[in-house]
């Protein structure tokens, strides 16, 4: 298993960055590799929630993944699993506001993405590129992370 954590101030309200943050049909807009969103189900973001995302990759290709929301306490956290090839993944993000100092009003946002390998072949892969993946999550999660900064 894999964790990668990554932590962000964004100078923005928790309501006006769990809004930005939990606005699906708005991906594509505020997040600079989605390129499609396709919700799976219906009503407000929470527990239950479902939807599909492409993304272009560093190398020009796209991957669409699957998404569901396991965990959802407005406006302070919720968790989301992805079911990944030979491994599954699962992301929570939780919110902060800043209380004190010059940051005061702000919001820090940190994710968590653990990666659990689920077929030999994802075990093999984890063993041998561990370290390079980790840092591939790491610059994607940091990167979505100042895209919806940058929308709050």
């Amino acid at each position: 298993m894999s964790t990668v954590a990554v932590t962000r101030l964004v100078e923005a309200p928790v309501a006006a960055v769990w809004r930005v943050f939990t606005d699906l049909p708005s991906r594509c807009e505020r997040l600079s590799t989605v390129i499609a969103v396709e919700l799976s189900t219906q009503g407000p973001f929470g527990a239950g929630t479902e939807w599909r995302e492409t993304r272009t990759m560093a190398d020009g290709a796209e991957i669409t993944e699957e998404f569901r929301v396991d965990e959802c306490v407005s406006p302070q956290r919720f968790v989301v699993s992805s079911p990944g090839i030979g491994a599954e993944y699962r992301m929570t993000y939780t919110f902060v506001p800043v209380l004190e100092g010059r940051h005061r009003g702000g919001t820090m946002v940190t994710v968590v993405q653990d990666g659990t390998p689920t077929a030999p072949a994802g075990r093999f892969l984890a063993l041998v590129f561990g370290g390079l993946a980790a840092r591939t999550v790491e610059g994607a999660l940091r990167r979505d992370l100042e895209d919806l900064a940058a929308a709050a």
